[in-house]
């Protein structure tokens, strides 16, 4: 037996809802591991803590949507987004480390927002699925930032044509992080063409940004990989384009409001944010601020 509780397993042993559960955590009431962007409940030490608490589900005494997260921007990595909150001086500082990531840390309040790029189920919408399941009753709100040109990349010395994943053979492929929302975008790809990862020649390694899985590529390290146009424009690599996937970011209402956000708003509404999406390439913008995801 697992050594531990999933968050639905521990909700239905305290016979309350997965939003409680989430809420205990975030007030840092609960013994909790987290491990790739999962919460998983030690056993003994949650039997531990019930016996402690006499069962009464207590947490700080406090309003989480009152509090003010810190001016992060957590989420999927991004150079342009990168570079973008570097450039409008609006001190959100980038900690963009994944999707799940991203979902992760702003459930715990460890940030303004997140950048998501995260298929549904049938991978004809993006991101809301995820962001009604998760904060469906909180004041958060899901805008579009920007679409993008996701496809394989290779280098160009390459002896053939790599137009889709059943191309690929025996080349090495290199992989991004579990919580990286691309590793998400690759498993639809793959059901699509009615593959499986473990067919692929995976790299021993994984890269955790866009930019370090095309520097993977150029470098020799790996052969191919499902990366972004714009990054593999910048290392001159061959690309292959596959799907255009919308990234949007989710944000907390009030934080969206405050000045921070909406500085680096209005610098990506800027003919200098334009200028350089389009000299990256493979980025779409004109829908930006488009919100596809309003809680109560």
């Amino acid at each position: 037996m697992s050594e531990y509780f999933t968050t639905k397993e521990l909700a239905a042993l305290l016979r309350v809802k997965e939003r409680k559960i989430y809420d205990l955590v975030s007030g840092k009431a609960l013994p909790v591991r987290r491990v790739t962007g999962k919460l998983l409940f030690p056993k003994s030490e949650i039997e531990e803590w019930i016996a402690a608490s006499g069962g009464r589900l207590s947490q700080p005494a406090r309003a989480p949507e009152t509090e003010s997260p810190p001016l992060v921007m957590a989420g999927g990595h991004d150079p342009l987004l990168e570079w973008a909150l570097r450039e409008s001086r609006c001190g959100i500082a980038a900690l963009l480390d994944g999707a799940l990531d991203g979902l992760a840390r702003f459930r715990e309040r460890g940030c303004l927002a997140a950048g998501l790029h995260i298929p549904s189920r049938n991978a004809t919408e993006w991101n809301v699925e995820a962001v009604r399941r998760d904060f469906g009753q909180e004041p958060v709100v899901l805008i579009e930032w920007a679409k993008r040109t996701r496809g394989l990349m290779y280098r160009p010395s390459k002896s053939r044509a790599i137009a889709k994943l059943a191309d690929i053979g025996d080349l090495r492929f290199q992989s991004r992080q579990p919580e990286a929302g691309s590793e998400l975008v690759l498993a639809a790809l793959l059901a699509k063409e009615g593959l499986r990862k473990s067919e692929l020649r995976v790299a021993d390694l994984v890269e955790r940004t866009e930019t370090d899985l095309a520097l993977a590529i150029s470098g020799g390290r790996a052969d191919v990989g499902l990366g972004i146009e714009a990054v593999a424009r910048q290392f001159g690599l061959a690309f292959a384009p596959l799907i255009v996937e919308r990234f949007d970011l989710l944000v907390w209402r009030k934080a969206y409001f405050d000045p921070p956000f909406q500085t680096f708003m209005k610098f990506c509404a800027s003919d200098l944010f334009r200028a350089r999406a389009e000299t990256l390439g493979g980025y779409d913008c004109g829908n930006l601020g488009a919100v596809h995801f309003n809680g109560p």
